[in-house]
């Protein structure tokens, strides 16, 4: 079989190629080789070239590499793609040619993933600390040229090592998930993982949370992020080295439990969930004229919330609501601004407070009807959920609209009153989040 074993240097953040080496490997000694700088077409930044001495500089009259895909291209075809962490290096180099409209589709290796299996009990199996544990000599550590190198030398030894030709053939299977999983989560911690519902944590050497997410299916959701290839997934692939879960029995009671955990740690990579989002809340006031209205505003802007949103799309249906039901005025409901009387092209309902055809004290009562009804008609809800096992039941406690948490209860328990459920409630903060999700289910 032939491989080339690969390393490329990249511009940080936007991962464009600055160095790349490849050495065509027979399985006994190196037969061919390709080395160059590349020209990334951006801006190297300055922590880069402190880590591999790479500046704009030496780069200006490199080659980019559209100049050098015809070499990537011949070097690596028929061949085996080694690298160490090669999902990185892969990945990279195929964005690269993809960017020219171009398929590039090799088999991979991974020498962290084989390492692990080939020569187990390593504290770390990083290339440099690796590499110094077997004695392999690194000349010109986080450049591609030495690195890639080292790596030869380090394939070799892994060639030699006993039921190497078993391992290897295992990994190469289609059907393998070994060139897939991220190059430092050991295949075990996978193994491990389950098929049911509930949170999963990626966590970096540490232990420290960088990803929390939910799914019906745990392994299975867990598994897409290795297959993703947006930028996000392989950055979080790469610094992911164990992975922690927790059951919830249903779909619901995941989400949940995903908003409270992200709350909780605020991973590096939940971006979007971990914002504090915006509230918007209706309201009511008199005017000079004595005419009640009701109204919308950020929550932090509002005097009195008679209820709150997430967005000012549910205020404006809300109202609409309210309207229909309790025949308001849209222009006194703020659903129609700077008219004289209401042409709502929906509601058609209203009385003619707005054009003096009824009386201030008539249109205020249904107003107050309308507020009576927002106020007092907040729910007590049980949501009964499926336990994270047969013989488990799961809930979801709602007091006046307020979300007070979730809990899990033995089916041998005595369950009468929904009070009786509070001694196995886990207590939960409720927010614009949470009002969002049960939204849904409720469909309210």
């Amino acid at each position: 079989m032939m491989y080339t074993i690969i390393d490329v240097e990249t511009s940080g953040t936007s991962n464009r190629i600055t160095e790349i080496s490849i050495f065509k490997y027979d399985g006994k000694q190196i037969v061919d080789e390709f080395t160059s700088l590349v020209n990334p077409e951006v801006i190297i930044p300055v922590y880069i070239t402190s880590l591999t001495g790479i500046d704009n500089v030496m780069v200006a009259n490199a080659p980019t590499f559209s100049e050098i895909a015809a070499d990537v291209l011949a070097i690596t075809e028929d061949t085996t793609f080694v690298a160490h962490n090669v999902n990185f290096d892969y990945n990279v180099i195929r964005n690269e040619f993809k960017a020219l409209d171009i398929d590039f589709n090799r088999k991979k290796l991974c020498t962290i993933r084989l390492s692990r299996k080939l020569i187990p009990g390593h504290k770390s199996y990083s290339l440099g600390k690796l590499c110094a544990a077997l004695h392999i000599d690194i000349v010109g550590r986080h450049r591609a040229r030495g690195d890639a190198e080292a790596t030869v030398v380090l394939f070799e030894m892994l060639l030699q090592k006993e039921g190497a030709e078993t391992v290897f053939n295992d990994f190469l299977k289609k059907t393998s998930k070994e060139a897939t999983l991220p190059s430092h989560l050991p295949t075990s911690v996978f193994n491990n993982l389950s098929d049911k519902a509930g949170i999963y944590y990626f966590k970096n050497k540490k232990g420290k949370i960088l990803y929390i997410g939910k799914a019906k299916n745990i392994k299975k959701r867990v598994l897409s992020h290795f297959y993703s290839k947006a930028q996000k997934s392989l950055d979080l692939c790469r610094e992911t080295s164990d992975i922690d879960f927790e059951l919830s029995g249903s779909e619901l009671i995941a989400f949940l439990m995903e908003d409270a955990a992200i709350k909780q740690h605020y991973p590096e990579f939940n971006v979007v969930s971990k914002r504090a989002p915006k509230a918007y809340a209706i309201f009511s006031y008199e005017d000079r004229k004595g005419i009640t209205h009701l109204a919308y505003n950020t929550l932090k802007a509002t005097p009195n919330a008679l209820q709150t949103f997430s967005t000012i799309a549910d205020c404006r249906q809300y109202l609409e609501k309210m309207c229909t039901e309790f025949e308001l005025c849209p222009k006194f409901c703020h659903l129609q601004e700077a008219v004289t009387q209401c042409s709502h092209y929906k509601i058609t309902t209203c009385k003619g407070v707005c054009c003096d055809t009824e009386t201030v004290n008539d249109y205020n009562a249904r107003v107050t009807a309308a507020i009576t009804y927002i106020t007092e008609s907040k729910q007590d809800l049980v949501l009964k959920q499926k336990g994270r096992n047969a013989q488990e039941e799961a809930f979801v406690l709602i007091k006046k609209n307020v979300y007070l948490g979730y809990g899990f209860v033995d089916k041998s328990e005595q369950i009468t009153t929904p009070e009786d459920l509070e001694n196995f409630l886990i207590p939960q903060k409720d927010n614009l989040d949470v009002q969002k999700i049960l939204r849904t289910v409720l469909r309210v």
